[in-house]
């Protein structure tokens, strides 16, 4: 188990969060959005996840100035929008819908990068934003107490069985289907900008520096 945050902030809407997102049995995939103080408080755990430094693929490497987080956060409805599209990997992913939740990834990341509005920084926010959603739906953040205070947790161990109708199945890869078709062609199997590879699972993340 990795300890991945100092402490959670405004613990009751987390606490509400965890439990409201949990997918046993799996939400419907085209629930409506959430408050803002609730994409508030999804953004503080990425934040918490985020890296001070990541090395891409080319070489280059991202340096993240943790104590300050304006430099990597983006919009709120930007966020949102991450989050919404997390939700739907999460449901990919419970569904047994590997090459959907790829794809929806990427998707996600080309349509970001094209922008051309962000820096490298956020670019990697945006990317934990999703993966920490992910986490969040799949049972992978947890909530738990230690010596009187409330910490968030990433628990690595296997998840609990998530269940997936086949028409859930169904409606999830339609969604990600005309997500996916909305937005620019992905011609390469190559993930673009700073976002590491683990969509596919969508349970890791890269750790943070001590």
């Amino acid at each position: 188990m990795m300890r991945a945050m100092i402490m959670a902030k405004r613990i009751g809407v987390g606490a509400a969060i965890l439990a409201g997102m949990a997918m046993a049995p799996m939400a419907s995939a085209a629930e409506g959005d959430l408050s803002d103080k609730s994409v508030q408080v999804i953004m503080e755990y990425a934040w918490s996840l985020t890296p001070a430094q990541f090395s891409k693929k080319d070489g280059t490497v991202i340096m993240v100035d943790k104590k300050k987080p304006e430099t990597a956060m983006v919009p709120l409805d930007v966020a949102r929008e991450v989050v919404r599209v997390g939700r739907l990997s999460a449901h990919a992913q419970a569904c047994n819908l590997p090459e959907e939740q790829v794809m929806n990834h990427r998707s996600l990341m080309r349509r970001e990068v094209e922008k051309k509005k962000w820096s490298d920084q956020q670019e990697l926010f945006i990317n934990q934003l999703h993966l920490t959603t992910v986490m969040l739906l799949t049972g992978k953040i947890k909530l738990v107490e230690k010596d009187g205070d409330k910490e968030v947790v990433v628990d690595e161990k296997q998840a609990p069985a998530q269940t997936c109708t086949e028409e859930q199945r169904q409606k999830v890869k339609d969604l990600i289907t005309a997500y996916v078709k909305s937005g620019p062609a992905l011609a390469s199997a190559v993930e673009p900008g700073a976002a590491p590879n683990t969509a596919s699972t969508g349970s890791t993340a890269p750790a943070p520096k001590k």
